[in-house]
């Protein structure tokens, strides 16, 4: 399984949420940004302490949205803009199975690292089976995604992407952002109340 090293420690992390602010108060410093479409949630630059979300870096290779929508405008046809950006819908099964052979990972340790039935994991990635939110972020946090490739599989799978003004989320978001593995994850919620992903 794929770890990114998680940088901090859940004590100083939950601050925010263990002091009971209200929910739509200090987490509302954590903006949304957009870079190629792909929405994250970070805390602002200037001024965040230890009560915010933690920063979000999004992938600076990446175009911005307004150069695409202004390459879009400038297009020809819609056609012609999605061909040369090799823009097209892919499903759950082929994005998963893509990630796999961009990580090095096995099929059989990603569904048994997340947590699910041997049989139903492989027809998931066979694209005989969809998938819920929450099994999807399961295999999400198997294969190690970042927050870009966990957004990317929730939207293959036609489910709610991950909202930073929705508490839940907010922990879910924060502990990618710092590789925290399936288990750390499922650990995190259930102290601060909220339904574990393996339940």
């Amino acid at each position: 399984m794929v770890q990114r090293e998680a940088t901090t420690g859940s004590e100083g992390c939950w601050k925010m949420f263990a002091s009971g602010a209200d929910r739509g108060g200090r987490r509302a410093a954590a903006a949304e940004s957009t870079r190629d479409g792909e929405p994250t949630c970070a805390a602002a630059s200037a001024g965040a302490g230890p009560d915010t979300l933690g920063a979000v870096n999004p992938p600076v290779e990446e175009p911005l949205t307004e150069e695409l929508l202004d390459e879009l405008l400038a297009a020809p046809s819609p056609v012609a803009f999605t061909e040369a950006h090799g823009i097209a819908h892919r499903t759950l099964a082929e994005y998963l199975n893509q990630l796999l052979a961009e990580k090095g990972l096995k099929r059989a340790q990603v569904v048994r690292e997340a947590g699910l039935n041997e049989t139903f994991g492989y027809q998931i990635f066979k694209g005989q089976r969809g998938a819920g939110r929450d099994k999807v972020l399961c295999l999400a946090l198997a294969m190690g995604c970042d927050l870009v490739e966990t957004r990317r599989l929730l939207k293959a799978a036609g489910v709610n992407e991950l909202y930073c003004k929705d508490r839940r989320d907010a922990i879910i978001i924060f502990c990618i952002d710092r590789g925290f593995t399936l288990q750390q994850v499922d650990d995190e919620l259930y102290r601060f109340g909220e339904k574990t992903l393996g339940e």
